[in-house]
């Protein structure tokens, strides 16, 4: 028997307490009322978001003091409990919020909280919170992807500076950064990881070129490589001791790899996948009333809900000090694989409106006349960038390593 779309997505639902139904109606209220309509109206059609966009939103979340749930509370964040930060990560995907920009609040924040010295607390985690700088991440170099440890941008000592020289790829939405961490060799030991160091680059410094690199999507605002020449670094930015930079580094990924999951977002689009699947199609039927095509929502929906559970465990955990685990891991895996699945099935319940290949339909204004639904135009652009999902932030192939070996114990 066939498990029906409608009544797994009922068994996901989280029974809530009268607090925190409360607390879900709260938050729903201040979207409805805060989130400007066309940024609403861009994240609903599928289009690009700029810089501003994101800012503008993220700026409204920390006035009312949300920005920042995952935060102890003596550095701005909420106190919230993992139920209710998980409720307030679900309401924003489903109030068509954009995505809140990782890698200064969700990636590098934690680490300078647990390894940063306070003169780097005090100076960089209230810009953090306020998104007054925006950070990238300097992990991937042209040679050095899957196999992190063997980077080869140097950071040479040089007075009370490093002189940092090399390149690094894949860098999300640096056009856009005011700030990177990033990790440079500063020793060459016979375990690589030794001589890894962390520190924390302004992009804005003499000898910082950013390029743009041309995704499958055909978008180039997303991704970039970054040469760095004859960059000077003060150690003072320098995180922690030197060479103990895989430390923090691994530390890092734990967190951007819970991230990854994106529960909430991933609802959302099935959600839409229902939706246009519901409508008649002019050939006959309701695709939702297919048999087969049934059964893989269905299939979705129960990956979905496994997922979620294991999000509220982590969740659970950090609340507790402890930090991500091989869950995390876990997490990356299957939330990645979800996120593909997800739109291998809005492209599919499109049907031939989605087989155009229009970068451009991703652009704010775009066609204004579209040939088909005008949600239909943006879904080949999102399926080929969505490609990328199960190789960002340590391959899948990596994380099945990291299970077996911290799990299994091979």
């Amino acid at each position: 028997m066939i498990a029906q779309p409608h009544r797994v997505l009922k068994a996901m639902e989280l029974r809530l307490s009268e607090p925190d139904e409360a607390f879900r109606q709260e938050v729903r209220a201040f979207i409805a009322e805060n989130l400007p309509a066309d940024i609403k109206r861009k994240v609903e059609t599928g289009r690009r978001l700029d810089r501003q966009d994101y800012v503008i939103w993220q700026k409204i979340l920390h006035a009312r003091g949300w920005i920042a749930p995952g935060w102890p509370e003596e550095f701005g964040g909420t106190g919230w409990t993992p139920i209710r930060k998980y409720i307030f990560e679900e309401e924003l995907a489903m109030g068509s919020t954009p995505a809140i920009i990782p890698f200064g609040l969700g990636m590098v924040a934690p680490v300078i909280m647990a390894f940063g010295s306070d003169q780097q607390k005090k100076k960089y985690l209230p810009r953090i919170l306020a998104t007054d700088d925006w950070w990238c991440q300097g992990y991937s170099e042209p040679g050095s992807g899957s196999d992190l440890a063997s980077l080869k941008t140097r950071a040479v000592a040089d007075g009370d500076d490093y002189v940092v020289n090399g390149a690094k790829t894949w860098t999300t939405m640096a056009q856009y950064a005011d700030m990177m961490f990033c990790l440079v060799r500063t020793s060459d030991e016979e375990k690589k990881q030794n001589g890894i160091s962390f520190l924390l680059i302004d992009m804005k410094s003499a000898g910082v070129t950013v390029r743009p690199i041309t995704t499958i999507d055909g978008g180039s605002d997303e991704i970039n490589e970054v040469f760095l020449d004859d960059v000077r670094v003060p150690q003072a930015n320098r995180i922690g001791e030197e060479g103990k930079g895989w430390t923090y580094a691994k530390f890092l990924l734990g967190h951007e790899r819970t991230g990854i999951a994106a529960v909430g977002r991933s609802k959302k689009q099935l959600m839409k996948v229902k939706e246009i699947a519901a409508r008649e199609l002019s050939g006959g039927r309701p695709l939702i009333e297919d048999r087969r095509f049934a059964e893989k929502i269905a299939m979705a929906e129960i990956d979905m809900l496994a997922l979620e559970s294991v999000v509220l465990k982590v969740l659970s955990e950090e609340s507790a000090g402890r930090p991500p685990g091989p869950e995390a891991s876990l997490l990356k895996i299957k939330g990645t694989e979800l996120q593909q699945a997800i739109t291998e099935l809005l492209v599919e319940a499109v049907g031939d409106y989605a087989h155009p290949y229009v970068p451009e339909a991703l652009e704010d204004g775009w066609n204004e006349e579209p040939v088909g639904p005008d949600y239909a135009a943006p879904l080949a652009p999102h399926y080929f960038n969505w490609r990328k999902a199960s190789i960002y932030g340590g391959s899948n192939e990596i994380q099945k390593n990291i299970i077996a070996k911290m799990v299994l114990g091979f």
